[in-house]
């Protein structure tokens, strides 16, 4: 496959990420968004840290310490915890953020990326070219 296809690939699989509606997967600090995301999805069922210590086997200290980014739960936790509450573990990760701003990191993102294919095809081509003409001259010199 040349440079070229491989170019226009990378721009088409980017380009559909411009328009997406989901708000990406943000990892700054998850102890952050794991704990934000603990304590909203026990208090929308309207259950105290006993109650959902209650249902994982665990203490209302541990489940505390979870909720102000204390420690960080094993996986076999993060399952239990998403069982209780009905959810699927990846929701514990998600950070709200509005989808403008989702949208704006997104397409910056991608631009970054374009920038950084374009550079390397346009240095893989005049490479290419330079050691043509090299090679040219070479043979002319025999």
């Amino acid at each position: 496959m040349s440079i070229v296809t491989l170019f226009l690939k990378k721009i088409a699989y980017y380009y559909r990420f411009l328009n997406i509606n989901k708000v990406p997967f943000d990892m700054t600090n998850i102890r952050e968004v794991l704990a934000a995301n603990l304590k909203k999805y026990r208090q929308a069922r309207g259950w105290s840290q006993a109650k959902l210590a209650e249902k994982t086997g665990t203490s209302a200290q541990y489940i505390g310490v979870l909720e102000i980014q204390g420690k960080y739960p094993s996986s076999e936790m993060i399952h239990k915890i998403a069982g209780a509450l009905g959810i699927e573990p990846t929701e514990l990760f998600y950070k709200e953020i509005d989808l403008e701003t989702a949208k704006i990191n997104t397409q910056k993102a991608v631009i970054e990326d374009i920038k950084e294919a374009v550079n390397q095809f346009l240095t893989d081509f005049f490479v290419e070219k330079v050691q043509n003409l090299d090679k040219k001259a070479g043979e002319k010199g025999d």
